[in-house]
């Protein structure tokens, strides 16, 4: 994952790459150090909303991490960071959306969701892990994982 201040970014010919976070989120490009390509920053979390839930979530290729939170949540808000660098990790693994659950309540409530911050892991629109409250980079990392193995196991 990340490394003081780094992100490891794949490029596409197969090189793995620490990237500064500040190179990351400032828009700056980075440069394959094998073959000087650009690297693309993939998995920055998108924003999930009653109308585009199905296409975002249900159809969507990959597991999907869901961060339910609130602008006036400031739990949520010590979460996003995490959330993010979480997203361009796993990047090609697993998508990031974000849950807005003053403005998409129906969504919020059929996801049954009654205290933020609260995480979803789902796959194809089905809960597997739910991960409430603050917690840290490592133990969502580690849950993610279990997930994503399971699902590679299943898949072979």
């Amino acid at each position: 994952m990340r490394d003081s201040g780094t992100f490891l970014i794949r490029c596409r010919c197969g090189a793995t790459n620490r990237v500064p976070r500040e190179t990351v989120y400032s828009g700056l490009e980075a440069i394959c150090g094998r073959c000087t390509r650009p690297l693309t920053v993939e998995g920055r979390p998108r924003t999930v909303t009653d109308a585009t839930f199905a296409a975002d979530v249900e159809r969507a290729p990959l597991p999907v991490l869901l961060d339910a939170w609130a602008p006036w949540c400031w739990p949520c808000q010590m979460l996003a960071p995490l959330v993010e660098e979480i997203g361009i990790e796993l990047a090609g693994r697993l998508r990031v959306g974000k849950l807005n659950v003053d403005e998409n309540r129906s969504t919020a409530t059929r996801l049954d969701i009654t205290s933020i911050p609260t995480l979803l892991l789902l796959d194809r629109g089905r809960e597997i892990e739910r991960i409430v409250g603050v917690q840290t980079k490592a133990e969502i990392a580690r849950r993610i994982a279990r997930v994503l193995h399971a699902r590679s196991r299943e898949a072979s």
